[in-house]
């Protein structure tokens, strides 16, 4: 019975509905018949009911429902609306046309009613879905609150149409004003919302409106422009928020119509890197990937690359537990139709290595298990060479054994002229690789990226929890740079390289240009809500152990040359003695295993000849004074 009812509840409305629009058609076509024949003295009437009636109303009728007039809404009645009538207004006089001459070659029809029939039908039609949409928008106002809060929106274009269609049905805001820089806007309305002024009129026009909150609809802004908007958003004190941008919402990370704070990489120097998905989509359909690392930072967002754009097995290989559950639960949600094949243990151990390629029989090998800190890493160089080397070169000679067609290590732009133990660890590894490459069944590619913005033990979580305390934030120099990339992006580069990886390849992004930390520090102050020196200290420390003052991304015996992306180069790997790197390995498992550092750096220097590590810089807790608002400037 409650099936029924809902059934009933959703078919009368629609058949009223037709019902309407056929009344409508009626009315069109003996209207116009009518204006016709009355401007001709003693002209026969047309009568109210007849065969050409019928025709009229069935031909038309079977053209709407096929043209899909009624799967739209009367509540969200637009132009398209319009566009969809008017359409099956000229199809259905096409039909009638048709008919009436099988009929009775179309006499006593005024040909005059034939050529307006189309445009009186719009008319009919689209004035009462306009004007109950109108209806029902004036009722969504009349019930707001009186509390809803009063929203400024910065931009005029069609991000700000949606916008304020979205703000007037949730009925818990109100858009008071909106500012754009086009002064041919200025005066104009969008939405019955008035152009009030330009962006920079913001601080002004939200005192005169009492706007309680700031929506940027501008997804299309660069970095240099946005940072110019959050600059002026920061001067009002009012809290601001922005619309998605679409690749956000295409990739899952943003729903439509969701209001979300200004993230730190939406202020980055450049735009982001678009891979080729047509040629990533064409390597992984239906293919077996495993993923070492699969529960940290890199390793998830790689699982749900290759799960986005078809993957059809993916392989999780993680040494903690709890990341491994989270990955594992977290693909099981947005993917349910994805197999996934979850493996607790260490990629160093050629045992479960074995069992895991065994089992998965994977395509690809994406090797993302390492550790990655500089300072701490600096302590700990038996850990470091032990996970990072020959973990990895296991890992890479066990998947040449089971001829995986192609073995992906993700490595840093730290490994180029490495001045810390995990650049020399990461160049090692790099060679390890290369050496492996026989021109065989497997390929071997290397990946090389800068610091990833929010990744785990990245400086944006600490500068995040460290803002949250209330400061002070630490910043190790003040002419720090680093080169920064969000974490999908790095993820499409890494998936992108083995789509189109020759053997033994290395890549790396140009990533235009490094980003100073204290600016980066300064702008996630902002975006916080607080000032800079006067909110929140900034302390430098001086550089930690291992620490450059600013990164290299290419070497100077590599020659780069590009590839069929504009942003991804590729580098002609330097020669390496397989028979040197063999003995080498074997010796720093020796060393590993007696735990010999003294032995360790003896082997990693004489490997890596280009090893040079970065000089000690003793940390200070200095607090420098933060320019003046009116010297500071956004880079």
């Amino acid at each position: 019975m409650k099936q029924w009812r809902t059934r009933l509840s959703i078919s009368l409305p629609r058949v009223a509905i037709i019902c309407h629009d056929l009344v409508m058609v009626w009315l069109c076509w003996h209207g116009l018949h009518w204006l016709r024949y009355a401007m001709v003295p003693g002209a026969p009437a047309l009568p109210w009911w007849s065969t050409e009636s019928w025709i009229v109303l069935g031909a038309q009728g079977l053209v709407f429902w096929r043209v899909g007039l009624y799967r739209g809404l009367w509540r969200f009645a637009s132009v398209p609306d319009l566009g969809n009538i008017f359409k099956a207004g000229l199809v259905g006089l096409l039909a009638i046309a048709i008919g009436l001459v099988i009929y009775n070659r179309i006499d006593a029809v005024s040909r005059a009613a034939l050529v307006l029939y189309p445009f009186a039908l719009v008319g009919l039609l689209g004035l009462p879905r306009l004007l109950y949409r109108a209806w029902k928008d004036n009722q969504t106002s009349d019930v707001m609150e009186l509390g809803a809060k009063r929203v400024l929106v910065l931009g005029a274009g069609r991000a700000a149409e949606a916008l304020l269609r979205d703000l007037r049905r949730s009925g818990a805001w109100e858009p008071v004003g909106i500012l754009d820089d086009a002064k041919r806007l200025h005066g104009t309305k969008l939405r019955g919302v008035p152009v009030l002024g330009e962006l920079a009129d913001a601080g002004t026009i939200a005192r005169e409106t009492a706007a309680r909150l700031i929506v940027i609809a501008m997804p299309s802004l660069d970095a240099t422009a946005m940072q110019r908007v959050v600059g002026i958003c920061e001067g009002t004190g009012l809290p601001f928020r922005t619309v998605p941008r679409l690749v956000d919402i295409l990739e899952g990370r943003s729903l439509p119509g969701e209001l979300k704070e200004v993230a730190i990489d939406d202020l980055l120097g450049r735009k982001p890197v678009t891979p080729d998905w047509k040629l990533i989509r064409g390597w992984l359909g239906g293919r077996t990937v495993l993923v070492t690392g699969a529960g940290g930072s890199i390793g998830s967002e790689l699982c749900r690359q290759c799960a986005r754009h078809g993957a059809q097995r993916i392989a999780l290989m993680e040494i903690s537990e709890l990341a491994l559950i989270k990955s594992h639960e977290a693909l099981t949600r947005a993917f349910p139709d994805l197999e996934i094949l979850p493996f607790l243990g260490n990629c160093g151990d050629p045992a479960a290595i074995r069992r895991a390629l065994d089992m998965a029989r994977p395509d690809a090998v994406f090797h993302a298990a390492a550790y990655k800190h500089v300072p701490l890493l600096e302590g700990q160089l038996r850990e470091a060479i032990c996970n990072n080397v020959l973990v990895t070169e296991t890992m890479a000679r066990a998947c040449r054994q089971a001829e995986v067609g192609t073995f992906v290590f993700i490595s840093t732009d730290k490994a180029v002229d490495p001045a810390n133990v995990l650049g020399a660890s990461k160049r090692l590894a790099e060679m390890a690789c290369q050496s492996l490459d026989e021109r065989g069944r497997t390929r071997f590619t290397t990946v090389r990226f800068g610091n990833v913005l929010d990744s785990a033990g990245s400086v944006v979580p600490l500068f995040r929890e460290q803002i949250r305390n209330g400061g002070p934030v630490t910043v190790t120099h003040p002419e720090v740079t680093r080169y920064f990339m969000t974490i999908p992006e790095a993820c499409q580069l890494i998936v992108q390289a083995a789509a189109s990886a020759a053997h033994a390849s290395i890549y790396t992004l140009d990533m235009g240009e490094p980003i100073p930390i204290r600016v980066l520090a300064e702008q996630m102050i902002r975006l916080a809500g607080k000032q800079p020196g006067r909110d929140v200290a900034i302390t430098y420390t001086g550089l930690r152990p291992g620490e450059k003052l600013h990164e290299t991304l290419f070497h100077a015996d590599e020659l780069y040359q590009p590839t069929a992306h504009s942003k991804i180069l590729e580098a002609r790997a330097r020669e390496v003695s397989g028979e040197s790197i063999t003995r080498a390995l074997q010796q720093l498992r020796q060393a590993v295993a007696d735990y010999d550092t003294d032995a360790i750096t003896r082997i990693l220097h004489a490997a890596i000849p280009e090893f040079s590590p970065a000089p000690e810089h003793k940390a200070s807790s200095t607090v420098v004074p933060f320019p003046t608002r009116e010297a500071r400037t956004y880079r």
